[in-house]
């Protein structure tokens, strides 16, 4: 079933390949955060210190978000529409506890139940860095919880050295300092899709658009926005997201656009990404087709169209579902029932 008018087949496997046949899709994407997330490890904010660009050599200190800190929070979207068109359940499949490894978002992204079995996940993404560098692009907040009150004092609270006017209780003590990555922060990211069917295509393309919150405390922040500046199909994989967050940075401080301590203008931002990403396909020798800028719009546009009518998404979900079945009928060995086990237990004793 074909979905799509402005790409060709040819860029599709027809069923999803057991062994790797030399097809990626790499999704140009460039997030920005639109409130306050957290991206950390052991409470610290997760930052590398590399070089600015890649002319410019001095070194600065940038945010990252880490590779799983990406893939993770797309990939639940996907199961949440898996489950909302009836596709799972949530008793048959459940993420990092139990696998279905039948349906699109275990043959897509992978799974790995020890003994029971695994699938290397067919969707490649590596960590992000922010364009600008770490000092202009977090925020230290002092957190506390207010009682209903009004006040942050209550009765069982430890003492602290001082009594609010006309209040029981003393002043609280939880009190808490945690850093935060500020709006208007960019993380210029490559997501790889390998040898895509056209269905798995347009799955992980919906996650990536849909997905609206990344990193620690998804319920009351980590608001970030998911800009597709273009689609490459190429036979091979391509520039790293480190290097084009560098030619970018290049790109823009030469033009003089990086004003700091002000954020970035998103305008200034895509055309850099957009102009840089060019630039840096014409030096790789792959095989590519690129779909960017203004060739991208007809495809992005299309795709937008299918996936905001309930018949449309219902009917990506239902091929994507198929395949993934397929595959896994074919290919993915289910570990034995307690019951087949005594079966072949009883067969191995007869034949003694």
């Amino acid at each position: 079933m074909a979905f799509l008018k402005t790409v060709s087949s040819q860029f599709f496997q027809t069923e999803i390949p057991y062994k790797p046949m030399g097809k990626y899709v790499h999704f140009l994407t460039v997030r920005v955060t639109e409130s306050y997330p957290l991206f950390q490890t052991d409470g610290e904010l997760n930052k590398a210190r590399v070089s600015s660009g890649i002319k410019t050599k001095e070194p600065i200190s940038r945010l990252t978000m880490f590779k799983r800190k990406q893939s993770t929070p797309e990939r639940l979207v996907g199961r949440e529409l898996l489950r909302n068109y009836g596709f799972m359940t949530a008793e048959e499949c459940e993420y990092n506890v139990k696998f279905a490894m039948n349906n699109p978002d275990c043959i897509i992204y992978g799974f790995a139940i020890g003994e029971s079995g695994s699938e290397k996940s067919k969707v490649v993404v590596d960590t992000a860095f922010s364009i600008t560098p770490f000092d202009n692009a977090h925020e230290t907040f002092t957190l506390n919880a207010p009682y209903e009150n009004g006040t942050m004092a209550s009765k069982g609270e430890k003492k602290s050295e001082g009594k609010l006017d006309g209040e029981i209780g003393t002043t609280t003590a939880r009190i808490n300092q945690q850093d935060h990555i500020k709006p208007q922060v960019f993380f210029p990211s490559i997501v790889t899709l390998k040898d895509p069917t056209e269905a798995g295509f347009l799955y992980v393309f919906n996650n990536i658009l849909r997905t609206r919150h990344y990193g620690a405390q998804t319920t009351r922040t980590g608001r970030l926005r998911n800009e597709l500046i273009g689609v490459v199909f190429a036979d091979g994989e391509i520039t790293s997201n480190l290097r084009w967050t560098q030619a970018i940075y290049d790109e823009m401080n030469l033009a003089e656009k990086l004003r700091s301590p002000d954020p970035l203008n998103e305008d200034e931002v895509m055309a850099a990404a957009t102009t840089t990403i060019q630039a840096l396909m014409e030096e790789e020798f792959i095989v590519h087709t690129d779909f960017v800028g203004d060739s991208f719009t007809p495809m992005l546009n299309e795709v937008k169209t299918l996936i905001r009518s309930e018949e449309g998404m219902k009917s990506i979900l239902q091929q994507a579902d198929a395949e993934a079945k397929d595959y896994a009928k074919e290919h993915i060995k289910k570990k034995p029932s307690d019951d087949d086990k005594n079966k072949d237990k009883k067969v191995r004793e007869k034949s003694k």
